[in-house]
């Protein structure tokens, strides 16, 4: 579940958090874990609850490229990519690809370059 109060999340906000948790329930994901991603999502997206601060410092631009990065990885999820493609993997970033490397236990992660990884993934 997700934590905290809410209040400070603009409607707009409230109900793309809502939707995104729609569509990871449709998708079979847990109840609680649907929602943190929705309320992760949010946050990455706009940065926090924008009507007392938190989001409010986070420049346009940064704003912006999150949008855009999480546009992309939903655009792809829904052309009926598989997780580990190596096409979806590769649209991830090094940072999030090492994450899951070391999720997956995978050896010698942290001498890969993107590629390697991708591929190491893929393999796995």
């Amino acid at each position: 579940m997700a934590r905290g109060s809410k209040a400070s999340y603009t409607a707009a906000q409230k109900r793309k958090a809502e939707q995104i948790e729609q569509s990871y329930r449709e998708k079979g994901v847990a109840e609680d874990t649907a929602q943190a991603r929705a309320w992760a999502t949010v946050n990455k997206q706009s940065g926090g609850g924008e009507k007392s601060g938190g989001g409010a410092n986070k420049p346009a631009a940064a704003k912006a490229q999150a949008r855009r990065s999480s546009a992309k990885r939903a655009a792809s999820s829904r052309q009926g990519l598989a997780r580990n493609s190596r096409q979806a993997l590769s649209q991830q970033t090094k940072a999030s690809l090492l994450l899951e490397a070391r999720q997956r236990n995978i050896a010698g992660r942290s001498t890969m370059n993107k590629q390697a990884l991708v591929e190491a993934l893929h393999e796995d």
